[in-house]
């Protein structure tokens, strides 16, 4: 592989973990609050339906937040179901909550350890709030040279606009810069459609993925990058 400017990482899924479990802890609340025909796993599925899509529309000029497009689809999730618009804001809390406080991959430290020996800068690109972001490094103990959310890019993976607004901060070539990823839609989709490289984290655990797009590169976890990038 020739020599890279720098790596492109996802963070929710690919350095920590993804969000299922919380999802569906406040599911469950909100199932038993309202007392809801249906399973939490259900009304897991038809928010996380309206959360995708309200997503794909909030770019650049129509940016809602993050914690706004999870009030916002809950609402609309909701509203068929018991025919009024809920107050989301108690239950998206506790999604807060944990996006501040993730846990960690047990390979994560270990390889962005390897990375900073090895000389590779890393570039987070998040589908994320920058506060709850910054927040969760924090936390963690997790450092990296440069950091792009959608709230700072306005801009939602697979946007292209994130993407360019991280080479533009790093000042990488995109032919030199592989992005890594838990989400063929998201990830890989978007990397490719910015001209990336993409390299698709398919972990033995992970959430349903929307995409079909193909990845140069497929690893089961971190560990697989360091064969990578050498």
């Amino acid at each position: 592989m020739a020599e890279l400017d720098g790596l492109f990482l996802d963070f929710y899924g690919t350095l920590v973990g993804g969000d299922r479990e919380a999802v569906e802890s406040v599911c469950r609340r909100i199932v038993r609050q309202y007392s809801l025909p249906i399973t939490p796993e259900q009304l897991g599925i038809e928010w996380g339906k309206g959360y995708f899509a309200l997503s794909e529309v909030c770019n650049n000029g129509h940016f809602r937040t993050l914690y706004q497009i999870e009030c916002d689809s809950l609402v609309d999730t909701m509203r068929p179901l018991v025919g009024y618009d809920i107050d989301p804001a108690p239950f998206v809390a506790g999604l807060t909550d944990w996006l501040r406080s993730p846990p960690v991959f047990e390979e994560t430290h270990e390889v962005l350890t390897e990375l900073r020996r090895r000389g590779v800068p890393v570039c987070l690109v998040s589908n994320a709030d920058h506060g709850d972001l910054l927040a969760a490094l924090d936390v963690r103990g997790i450092r990296v040279d440069h950091v792009v959310t959608s709230e700072s890019a306005r801009s939602y993976k697979p946007d292209v606009t994130i993407f360019r607004q991280a080479l533009s901060l790093t000042g990488w070539d995109a032919k030199r810069v592989l992005h890594v990823g838990d989400s063929l839609h998201s990830d890989v989709g978007g990397a490719r459609a910015s001209g990336l490289k993409a390299v698709w984290v398919c972990r033995s655990v992970r959430i349903s993925d929307i995409g079909t797009a193909e990845p140069d590169w497929r690893i089961n976890d971190l560990r697989g990058l360091l064969d990578l990038v050498r």
